[in-house]
């Protein structure tokens, strides 16, 4: 994804159940953001933050979702037990993953596998990428992009 690009297709399964087209955020800001794994330490303190900061984002009508490949299910048992208010989809399937170029081979203690890179996407009201964020540092990172999203 480079600035500039159009929002891709593709459909995400919220929480709840219910299935979205990510097209169907066209005409306010979005901020869809990946993270590798439901209550995990990093992808904890990420989506708190985003919580948080859920006012803000309101406030210069964005709206945020958190992209995993975590089943639905995880994501209700994760939402309650750690009293989230952002936005939670599931892409099993990965295909909202591939369309973004997050599907990406990682290492870890010596060992290759695929994974998803924690990273930002901020797209406009026409649904064009204003900014990304690859390769995130969770630490100030959900301030960084409700800064980054117009007033």
């Amino acid at each position: 994804m480079e600035t500039g690009d159009m929002l891709p297709e593709g459909r995400l399964t919220l929480a709840d159940g219910t299935v979205v087209a990510l097209r169907d955020y066209v005409g306010r800001p979005l901020v869809v953001y990946f993270y590798p794994k439901a209550d995990t330490t990093g992808c904890t303190r990420e989506a708190q933050d985003f919580s948080a900061l859920a006012e803000g984002f309101a406030a210069r009508d964005a709206t945020v979702i958190g992209v995993s490949r975590d089943t639905p299910a995880k994501l209700t048992r994760f939402v309650a037990k750690h009293a989230l208010t952002v936005t939670l989809a599931s892409d099993e399937d990965g295909s909202v993953c591939e369309a973004f170029g997050v599907w990406i081979e990682k290492q870890m203690y010596g060992r290759s596998y695929m994974g998803i890179e924690r990273a930002t996407f901020l797209f406009d009201a026409a649904g064009k990428l204003a900014q990304q964020w690859r390769k995130v540092k969770v630490a100030g990172h959900a301030q960084a992009v409700l800064d980054a999203v117009p007033a």
